[in-house]
């Protein structure tokens, strides 16, 4: 894929909006920029076409909500996982049709989904403490997995490759995060998020762990982000923040936080090859979508959304943004400066 075209974050603004009649969880973009994925609190897979936004669902394999999604490199299959512990695979193109796998992956919620860059394998975590592999034979998902990881000691929130696929992070509910090889081994413990999690001692409750993740583009840094600065761990009340760490020595670069404090979470990280961490956030105070420079505390650019934010992806040109929304509605903007 050539050089992304160079954006302007200030200049951001709306160029499609889809509504859905109930809550937004998740979406991602596919590899070939054909379509928009999201799902929602109605337990299906739905698919937007980008030209027109013409949508299908793809229902009876999911009985929860779908926040795991990811897809095949080639663009022809796309995979989902749900609250319900099931990990399925689709054809993304034509019409929809039933799975073409439905495995029961996860005791309780299965949390993330990650594809390796090479295609052949893909890893879940999910609230049983795991990491699992699962390789990809002949376009489809082994019935069993490859590997089953254990070290975290609680719900292990996150999974991401490096982009050269040479090791896999997870993040848990505590902000601990580890590297495991590409054969599912547990390789380290890299380090701790520690802006990411609070044990509430009126509540007797923690609160915390990674709600999104995403590598740098050149494998040196690991964003994790979640809610940091908990005040109240029943209501959730505390700020959105990106804990942005060294991938070598596990030490925290850079905490990423709004210029002024506002309440929620963190539930969309990306990178942009321009230098450009790009957030959504959702919370008591609404949702917005930031973008911070590499190395910078506070963002030099946020939108307002209509409604808390709850997912957002890059489109494969790197030109536009997808985010999901608590509203229903799943909205695109142009990152590309305005025509004149």
């Amino acid at each position: 894929m050539p050089d992304p075209a160079p954006i302007d974050p200030a200049a951001a603004h709306e160029i499609a909006s889809h509504k859905h009649d109930r809550p937004l969880v998740s979406c991602a973009w596919d590899p070939l920029g054909k379509f928009v994925l999201f799902g929602s609190e109605d337990s299906a897979v739905h698919r937007l076409g980008i030209d027109g936004m013409a949508a299908a669902a793809f229902t009876g394999a999911h009985d929860s909500w779908v926040r795991a999604l990811g897809f095949s490199p080639d663009g022809r299959f796309c995979f989902s996982g749900g609250y319900d512990g099931r990990l399925c695979q689709w054809t993304l193109d034509g019409e929809p049709a039933p799975p073409l796998r439905a495995l029961q992956a996860h005791d309780g919620w299965l949390r993330a989904i990650a594809v390796s860059p090479d295609g052949t394998k893909l890893a879940t975590s999910g609230n049983d403490k795991l990491v699992k592999l699962w390789t990809i034979v002949d376009g489809l998902i082994a019935e069993t997995p490859t590997a089953i990881g254990t070290g975290h000691e609680s719900h292990v929130y996150e999974v991401a490759w490096k982009p050269d696929g040479s090791g896999l992070a997870s993040c848990d509910l505590k902000g601990n995060v580890k590297e495991w090889s590409p054969a599912g081994a547990l390789v380290r413990d890299v380090g701790k998020a520690e802006a990411l999690w609070k044990y509430d001692e009126g509540f007797r409750a923690d609160i915390g762990g990674a709600r999104a993740i995403a590598f740098r583009a050149d494998g040196a840094q690991l964003a994790v982000g979640g809610i940091t600065a908990v005040t109240n761990a029943f209501a959730g009340v505390g700020h959105p923040g990106v804990s942005v760490l060294e991938w070598g020595d596990g030490k925290l670069a850079t905490l990423l936080e709004p210029k002024e404090k506002q309440q929620g979470v963190c539930w969309g990280i990306a990178w942009h090859p321009q230098g450009i961490w790009v957030q959504v956030a959702g919370g008591g105070s609404g949702g917005w979508l930031r973008f911070f420079k590499a190395g910078e505390a506070n963002e030099f650019h946020a939108v307002k959304l209509p409604a808390n934010g709850r997912s957002l992806a890059l489109s494969p040109d790197k030109s536009k943004v997808a985010v999901a929304l608590a509203d229903g509605h799943l909205k695109i903007f142009s990152l590309l400066p305005k025509p004149a």
